[in-house]
């Protein structure tokens, strides 16, 4: 990481304002505001600190309940007058548990997030790692590969059939299927979304931008 701190647009305070994203899901974790030495203490250690402004003191996320964050990237605004901070969360971002900050919902509406896919891969996870009788997902990890890949190609033949009948309810629901049967596979083969993100990075065309989900 190479950041000129001293060229950062710090307020009268001497604070920057610092949004942690999750890296693997894109979710807003939470806003706090960094210090020059705080900042540098987090390029140093590749662990989020900050600056609390009610104690004015330095402070580690993490340090006391273990939920710490791990830095992948940081990344300034246009103005140089904010900082997005990407990490790999080791637990809840907010003191009352929740994964994120930001947990009340203003709007009625059903928020769709980003993250379905990954808490689809944790929840196919918690089910190998905890069988639980008269689930799908355990049933499938206990029958084993070869039923695995029996249930990937059986969605792919759907795919193929909803698609020649040019069916958009009947391709996406088979999708759907095909999706959660292939996620199931990449457990049972120990191959993370991660894993297939990069590899899909190594093919993009340099001239083409490929976004994550």
């Amino acid at each position: 990481m190479t950041i000129e701190i001293d060229t950062l647009s710090f307020d009268e305070n001497g604070l920057i304002p610092a949004i942690v994203q999750d890296d693997r899901t894109g979710n807003v974790l939470m806003l706090a505001y960094m210090n020059k030495e705080s900042l540098q203490k987090t390029i140093d250690t590749k662990e989020t600190w900050f600056f609390s402004r009610s104690r004015k003191e330095l402070w580690n996320k993490g340090a006391t309940s273990g939920n710490r964050q791990i830095v992948k990237n940081l990344s300034l605004d246009c103005d140089g007058d904010s900082i997005l901070v990407q990490v790999t969360p080791l637990g809840p971002a907010c003191h009352t548990g929740e994964v994120t900050c930001f947990h009340k919902q203003v709007f009625d509406e059903v928020v769709q997030t980003r993250s379905i896919v990954h808490e689809i891969t944790d929840e196919i996870k918690n089910r190998r790692a905890n069988p639980v009788e008269g689930s799908y997902t355990t049933y499938l990890f206990r029958e084993g590969l070869d039923k695995i890949l029996k249930k990937v190609g059986e969605e792919t033949t759907e795919v193929v059939i909803g698609a020649k009948n040019r069916d958009k309810a009947e391709v996406t629901s088979e999708l759907a299927d095909l999706t959660y049967h292939t996620l199931v596979l990449m457990e049972e083969l120990g191959v993370s979304v991660e894993d297939v993100k990069n590899e899909l990075r190594k093919r993009r065309p340099k001239s083409e931008v490929l976004r994550d989900e």
